[in-house]
């Protein structure tokens, strides 16, 4: 389990030069269990024109925040420099080093030893008070991939604040982004299971065509497309890579894709956003014409066991189109934190309905004592003998 800074009450979409208010929260990512202990969050003021990865910014204390001042409201004085016209972004972080307004990726033992930080949508410094200055909907999280060799990857995610769960970053989409950037980073150990050699093998194929379901904002498919990209170079390559989710949750994707564009160097490195409901009786078209895929991502796909049959019903297509275009299985890598101890019907449910067999490879333990988030990749495997 991870823990996330995030406002209960956010602050307002414009305010006067003086000061604003606001709600901080220290809770899990679907906000529903606060944390527990004590936590000194940290605050700072970001202009508009300034760049968050090279900012000299020094983030000062704001409050000791526990479950007894869980709905206090905070006010914050405004940056004395701020002007009418200006726009300016509320950071808030468990650590006042700079290198923590950032979530890192690039050790999976240590990711989420912190509760993550949050920063506001821009707040419009107005010349006048406004009637009423609407609440900002949305927020933005900054994660950080370090690559050997090749300095540091910055991404900036946007999130809504409402409870839509296709518009918010998952725990799982954390720990398998961390686990891929530790997959592709270093060099395998010796004692590497044979199937995440093969996972490493397929995701640096040429071609390689890759779908993710259920992709929520986009975090897992983003980093691994830039990852690739970077790693990868100036060599041409082909295939393509459909992340996927209800309707509901495409244009806040696309936008996150949009945003996180300058790693994508080569057409085939773009995540393409795509509608795809589970309960469909076919794939999309566009999914049908690529004529299988090498690697199926999956991320927090578990937490409905009442969708397992619609998900049983997409695996198997996508696997069956493979077998349709005499393509080789595809690798299945699966993030998964348990919510509910019946979500583990599903590994017998992939095996005996879609010939699907996982094997647990790894985990990212997050909060110290807490529920981890685990990695497991799925194979077609030939029948056990009776």
């Amino acid at each position: 389990m991870f823990y996330y800074i995030s406002f209960l009450r956010p602050p307002p979409s414009s305010s006067t030069p003086g000061s604003i208010s606001f709600t901080p929260q220290v809770a899990n990512d679907l906000r529903t269990e606060l944390f527990l202990g004590t936590q000194d969050i940290y605050y700072a003021w970001l202009s508009s024109t300034e760049s968050l990865q090279h900012t000299q910014l020094k983030p000062r204390k704001l409050m000791t925040w526990s479950q007894a001042v869980a709905y206090k409201e905070i006010s914050v004085a405004l940056p004395p420099n701020a002007r009418p016209g200006q726009l300016w972004r509320l950071l808030l972080s468990a650590s006042p080093s700079i290198q923590h307004i950032s979530i890192s990726f690039g050790n999976v033992r240590s990711t989420g030893r912190v509760p993550f930080p949050v920063i506001s949508m821009p707040i419009r410094i107005a010349p006048k008070p406004e009637k009423g200055p609407a609440k900002q909907t949305q927020i933005e999280r900054m994660y950080r991939a370090s690559l050997a060799g090749l300095g540091d990857l910055h991404f900036l995610l946007r999130e809504q604040t409402s409870f839509d769960l296709d518009k918010k970053v998952w725990d799982s989409g954390i720990g398998l982004s961390s686990w891929l950037v530790d997959l592709l980073n270093h060099s395998p150990p010796d004692t590497e299971p044979l199937v995440v050699s093969q996972a490493r093998d397929a995701l640096l194929l040429n071609p390689c065509n890759t779908i993710e379901l259920g992709t929520g904002t986009g975090i897992v498919s983003i980093i691994l497309s830039a990852l690739k990209a970077t790693r990868l170079g100036e060599a041409p390559r082909e295939g393509q890579f459909f992340t996927t989710d209800l309707t509901s949750a495409i244009p806040l994707l696309s936008h996150n894709i949009n945003f996180n564009a300058k790693y994508f160097t080569q057409p085939s490195d773009i995540p393409q956003p795509l509608a795809l409901n589970w309960d469909d009786e076919s794939l999309p078209e566009q999914v049908v014409d690529t004529g299988g895929f090498e690697v199926i991502l999956m991320a927090d796909v578990t937490y409905n066991t009442v969708s397992f049959p619609s998900l049983l019903r997409t695996l198997s297509s996508l696997v069956q189109l493979n077998t349709k275009h005499s393509r080789s299985p595809p690798v299945v890598i699966l993030g998964y934190k348990e919510r509910d101890p019946d979500e583990r019907s599903l590994w017998g449910m992939l095996e005996s309905e879609v010939g699907l067999r996982f094997e647990r490879v790894g985990e990212c333990e997050g909060w110290p004592a807490s529920t981890p988030v685990e990695f497991w990749i799925g194979q077609v495997k030939p029948p056990l003998p009776s």
